[in-house]
């Protein structure tokens, strides 16, 4: 399937900033299951540092803004040519060891909370459990925008029985470390049926299954990735992942708006 993708972030200040430094995760890269044929990453008014590919393999661009700035936009955007593989992405590759992703975050500390769920997990093997584990945590918790923010942990998701896809995706990471079975973050894009215009990105887990290797599962819709979705970045957990990051001098308000749209060829899209 060819995807066409606009992702616009715009942040706007209550008072000028002096002085911005973005790290931005927002450039998909071509690997297994998906084709990068074009792709545009822009400030308005930046000034390009240094484009680099981290300890996790992201493709990272780090781009400062110097003056008085009254917002910050940011435009991503692009076609990709993706495969259904049935999540299964293969064997482990990159800079970190397998290990790593066994090692818990604040975000992903398994708790109570999370060995409860556990307790109510079952299946034949590593996949089956895997299965199991994704059903039961988007039987759980309801998906409910504006019921936490990136700092929310999976016990705290899992307490107030409701999140958005990042916690989704948390959970199912320390749900699967507590088994020892490696897992990660991913951040992208899911093409959505019948929406084109989203307000935020995606994002979902992937476990390294004996036999497989990395399997991608999406505990808030409880399938596994197929040709729909676009993979950006992955991590330990979201702060590893994180579209935008950085640090600004100037008044310590702000407010945000992301637009998102992904469309098939053939689709019509807008974009502002």
């Amino acid at each position: 399937m060819r995807l066409t993708i606009s992702h616009i972030t715009e942040y706007r200040y209550d008072e000028p900033s002096q002085f911005s430094l973005q790290r931005l995760r927002l450039t998909p890269l071509t690997g297994i299951g998906q084709t990068v044929h074009d792709w545009k990453l822009t400030v308005e008014g930046a000034r390009p540092e240094v484009e680099y590919d981290d300890q996790f393999a992201n493709r990272v661009t780090l781009v400062s803004l110097d003056g008085e700035q009254e917002a910050t936009r940011i435009v991503a955007s692009g076609e990709i040519e993706t495969q259904d593989l049935n999540g299964v992405l293969g064997p482990h590759s990159g800079f970190g060891p397998l290990w790593l992703f066994l090692r818990d975050t604040p975000r992903t500390k398994a708790g109570k909370l999370t060995k409860e769920l556990l307790r109510g997990v079952s299946g034949d093997n590593e996949l089956g459990r895997m299965h199991a584990l994704m059903s039961a945590i988007h039987q759980t918790v309801d998906y409910k925008p504006g019921s936490s923010d990136t700092e929310t942990t999976a016990e705290q998701a899992l307490e107030k029985k409701s999140g958005v896809c990042q916690d989704h995706a948390h959970i199912f990471i320390a749900a699967a470390r507590a088994l020892n079975i490696p897992a990660r973050y991913i951040s992208g894009y899911l093409m959505m049926e019948g929406k084109n215009e989203q307000a935020a990105t995606h994002a979902w887990a992937e476990a390294h299954v004996p036999g497989l290797g990395w399997v991608g599962f999406d505990p808030a819709n409880d399938v596994c990735p197929d040709e729909r979705y676009v993979r950006i970045a992955t991590g330990l957990c979201y702060r590893d992942a994180a579209p935008v990051s950085g640090m600004r001098v100037g008044g310590p308000g702000e407010s945000l708006t992301v637009k998102v749209t992904v469309a098939s060829q053939g689709q019509s899209q807008s974009q502002s």
